[in-house]
């Protein structure tokens, strides 16, 4: 799979970081740039546990929804928690782990926002510039825009100065939304389409719920193993 590096500038400062997002956005394909039959799907989730990071991936079957494949990568947490910059914190334990697939997904489904940001860089949009693959935004709350009315297909768009940004998704009846917005090569209406394809067991997409899952593992045994070197 090819990665490209998007580096941050040296003399980093929050001003300088929104001005490289502003940058990196007018990059993001905002159409399908996808096969003609998805094959295989995957999630990306990052945890964080004692000052490491963790990303996590799980590669899942499209038609039955079963995991092929799944990968973990941890390292230092380098980047602070810093509003509308969640995406350079993010990216490297993410990337370390989809580097480790054998399996080449079609499409990543990311448990973080798309362009439903200020600065129309969140991480799945990152991630995807990052990648040169398909990505999907779902976030389990809205970071920006006015919601709109529901439509008849059980989704509401998401709007800020007049210009759709994602979109309000009711994937199971009588539960709360998702937030679904276009990472990179992917049009909304397809991310909708896969979303509501992919939640089956849950109102949250399998793909992401199972990357969940492995980052929180994960995370517990950092914990534990923490705690046993306490008692020695």
């Amino acid at each position: 799979m090819k990665i490209t590096s998007i580096k941050m500038p040296l003399g980093f400062s929050v001003e300088k970081a929104h001005r490289l997002q502003l940058k990196l956005a007018k990059k993001i394909v905002r159409e399908d740039v996808l096969p003609k039959k998805i094959r295989l799907i995957a999630g990306v989730d990052v945890a964080y546990a004692k000052g490491f990071s963790i990303g996590a991936v799980a590669v899942l079957d499209f038609e039955s929804l079963k995991v092929k494949e799944s990968k973990t990568a941890i390292c230092k947490t380098r980047f602070p928690y810093i509003p509308t910059l969640l995406s350079f914190r993010e990216i490297p334990p993410a990337v370390s782990a989809i580097k480790k697939l054998k399996l080449n997904p079609d499409v990543f489904l990311v448990d973080g926002q798309g362009i439903m940001h200020p600065y129309r860089l969140g991480f799945a949009s990152h991630l995807g510039l990052t990648i040169v693959k398909p990505t999907i935004g779902v976030a389990k709350s809205p970071l920006w825009g006015k919601l709109q009315a529901f439509t008849n297909d059980g989704w509401a768009p998401i709007t800020d100065k007049g210009e759709v940004i994602g979109a309000a998704v009711m994937t199971k009846e009588d539960s709360k939304p998702v937030y679904v917005s276009i990472g990179n090569m992917v049009s909304l209406e397809t991310a909708i389409a896969i979303v509501k394809h992919c939640s089956v067991t849950s109102y949250l997409p399998e793909p992401t719920r199972q990357a969940h899952i492995i980052a929180t593992r994960e995370k517990s045994k950092i914990r534990h193993h923490n705690k046993k070197e306490l008692r020695r």
